[in-house]
């Protein structure tokens, strides 16, 4: 299980992304048009250094829905692969069959 301070942490993250998000999507398509002018431009990379860094959509961590666990996460069923070889032995995956050879 992982620490639950870091589990919130990230959930906090993914809140302020999408409560942010959208101002900072504006502000990075101002500073690619390049048909505005520089200061109109540079005043807008002002702008985005000034909100939190934990707004940015690339601080939030894949974590698994069970365990919180950020290692060895499958994207497809948002869990680790601990928490999926331990769902799918007792049958609670569906689709998915134990195999031996």
């Amino acid at each position: 299980m992982a620490k639950k301070s870091a589990v919130e942490k990230n959930n906090r993250r993914k809140r302020m992304v999408a409560q942010k998000g959208g101002r900072r999507a504006a502000l990075r398509a101002t500073i690619r048009d390049k048909s505005l002018p520089m200061e109109e431009r540079f005043q807008a990379v002002m702008k985005l250094s000034q909100e939190p860094r934990d707004s940015a959509r690339t601080r939030i961590r894949n974590r698994c829905e069970v365990s919180g666990r950020p290692r060895g996460y499958d994207r497809k069923l948002r869990m680790s692969r601990i928490a999926l070889r331990d769902l799918a032995s007792i049958g609670q995956v569906p689709g998915v069959v134990k195999s031996s050879w």
